[in-house]
């Protein structure tokens, strides 16, 4: 049943996609002239999100503490990383960022021409030179306003719990002055794990934005604390989502 359910869904997402790229393209056509930081399109691409996550086959999906976003604040927004699906989940926040990913992404048909059309950033894992300019390039979007998503694992966790924390996002923290927004997600490595293509359907998702911390609480200016600092928060919340859904 887990393999005709995921067949199903996966023929959704494909034809959906298939359907929505002309749209995605007119929009991205139309904006693009008067929309240089691609704010539209990205939204549009929030909407798309939305639209595929709503026929996941899960039991449901809580999205807790979205009011703790201002809109008028940048941050460098971080989470821990489960799934592929964690991207669709993680859109539903629906606030102004773009999103920062491994290159290999841009090679992936559809998802790398939409990384491409709404100027998110992209970084060769592994090279100090594209890791340089992907630093350079995030603090200035965060300069200008627009908040950064990163996963400071850099990989998917295999077994759902919380990885070790690269230091990029903190040392983004440190250079441009904005708060960090840790974020927690769970129930997406359970519905479809690392390296598998079949849905465990009926499995809770959850996506929990917790209290922004800006650089004046912080206790340390040392990257590598810092991302112990917010791994230990995440992880602590993690366990505690469990714990309230068991």
């Amino acid at each position: 049943m887990k393999k005709i359910i995921s067949v199903f869904v996966w023929i959704f997402f494909l034809l959906t996609t298939l359907l929505l790229f002309p749209v995605s393209t007119l929009v991205w056509f139309m904006t693009f002239p008067f929309d240089s930081r691609r704010k539209v399109f990205h939204y549009w691409l929030l909407i798309h999100s939305f639209i595929l996550s709503s026929f996941l086959p899960c039991g449901k999906i809580k999205i807790e503490g979205i009011e703790k976003i201002r809109k008028d604040l940048s941050y460098v927004i971080i989470s821990n990383h489960q799934s592929i699906l964690d991207i669709l989940v993680l859109n539903r926040i629906f606030t102004d960022f773009k999103w920062i990913s491994k290159i290999e992404n841009l090679r992936v048909p559809f998802l790398g021409w939409y990384l491409r059309m709404a100027g998110y950033i992209a970084v060769e894992r592994g090279n100090k030179e594209s890791r340089a300019e992907m630093i350079k390039a995030a603090a200035q979007c965060l300069r200008d306003g627009i908040s950064i998503m990163i996963f400071p694992e850099g990989t998917r966790s295999p077994d759902g719990n919380v990885g070790y924390f690269k230091t990029g996002a903190f040392e983004l923290a440190l250079m441009t002055d904005k708060p960090v927004l840790p974020v927690v997600v769970d129930g997406t490595g359970r519905l479809l794990p690392k390296k598998s293509l079949i849905f465990l359907a009926g499995v809770t998702l959850t996506v929990k934005v917790l209290d922004p911390v800006f650089p004046g609480s912080f206790r340390t200016s040392d990257p590598v604390e810092l991302a112990e600092t917010f791994r230990k928060m995440i992880t602590k919340e993690l366990e505690e989502i469990r714990t309230f859904e068991q």
